[in-house]
């Protein structure tokens, strides 16, 4: 008989984890499940990762292996030591539950040829545990396997974030019909709550993947973008925006009226201000338990000088300010 690479099955090393190999086992039986896999030998690959996981999972079985297989390749021809197994079954401690095992799985002979008479001992399919997958047995039993989550990005504008909102959302899902899958669509509604911030996610229990048999489905996340506004930018719970005011505002100061997300303000602009000065509007930010704050970012606009009167107005503040050295 062949020999069979366990480890090689799985997709893992030899000195993986218990954890690594679970993680290995869940993922390829969610890939390989034959009620969901469109791969031509999702069946036999199924059994063959459901062998390699009832091996490797049990310390015991996963000793035995890798003392009986060390120096072996996958394929090479494989002969167990004589009184191999007799030795086996007397060491075993769950011997007298092998029935179980044996009929929930037909395991391959390069198996029973290590384990026979060692015993199973576990329940579910194939003697291996789902874990959350919970088999029940390949005599025409059905299988219940949790949904996968899913993720979608939505794009919203700033203001829900300052206010809330409600919004609706189309889904297009796989959907088992007599005559095979087909598309499903389906919308939902949902609620942006007062305060989200771009990269956080909205979770949609039980919106995601299908399950399989009594399997629940799986949750929809949304992940959160802000859409690109003509005024407004959020860093964090921050918000900012650029102001543009007149070189005398600036210069004098001035009492202007700006616009918020949440409406207008009067806004006193300190005399002497430069381009890239910041005026806070504390807790003016996107809202929250600790709120964030708004900034006006000052941007001095400069007039055209396109008219005679233009030209000769600068042309004043020139020799006004000839002692004026913007370089020094």
């Amino acid at each position: 008989m062949e020999y069979k690479d366990y480890y090689k099955i799985m997709g893992v090393e030899r000195n993986a984890t218990p954890d690594d190999i679970k993680k290995a086992h869940r993922r390829l039986a969610r890939k390989y499940h034959p009620d969901v896999s469109k791969e031509k030998n999702a069946e036999a690959r199924f059994k063959e990762i459901a062998e390699a996981w009832e091996v490797l999972r049990d310390p015991e079985k996963r000793a035995a292996y890798d003392q009986l297989g060390a120096g072996y390749q996958a394929g090479q021809d494989f002969r167990p030591p004589p009184g191999w197994n007799q030795q086996r079954a007397s060491g075993s401690r769950t011997g007298a539950r092998r029935g179980r095992s044996a009929e929930a799985f037909d395991h391959s002979d390069f198996f029973d040829a290590i384990f026979r008479g060692m015993g199973g001992g576990h329940e579910g399919f194939g003697g291996f545990d789902f874990d959350d997958l919970r088999g029940r047995g390949s005599g025409g039993g059905s299988f219940d396997m949790p949904g996968q989550d899913q993720h979608a990005t939505i794009q919203i504008d700033i203001g829900d974030s300052y206010s809330g909102a409600t919004r609706k959302l189309q889904l297009r899902t796989p959907a088992e019909n007599g005559a095979g899958v087909s598309t499903q669509e389906r919308t939902i509604e949902f609620t942006i709550p007062k305060g989200i911030r771009a990269g956080q996610h909205i979770r949609l229990a039980g919106q995601g993947a299908p399950g399989m048999g009594r399997g629940s489905a799986g949750d929809l996340y949304l992940d959160v973008e802000f859409l690109p506004h003509p005024l407004y930018r959020a860093e964090g719970r921050d918000v900012y925006m650029d102001l543009p005011i007149a070189p005398w505002e600036a210069a004098l100061g001035a009492e202007i009226e700006a616009p918020t997300p949440t409406g207008d303000v009067e806004l006193k602009i300190p005399p002497g201000s430069a381009s890239g000065r910041k005026l806070r509007l504390k807790g003016r930010g996107l809202p929250g338990k600790t709120p964030g704050d708004f900034y006006f970012v000052l941007q001095v606009v400069l007039p055209p000088a396109d008219t005679p009167a233009a030209k000769k107005a600068y042309a004043g503040m020139a020799a006004a300010f000839k002692s004026f050295r913007p370089r020094t």
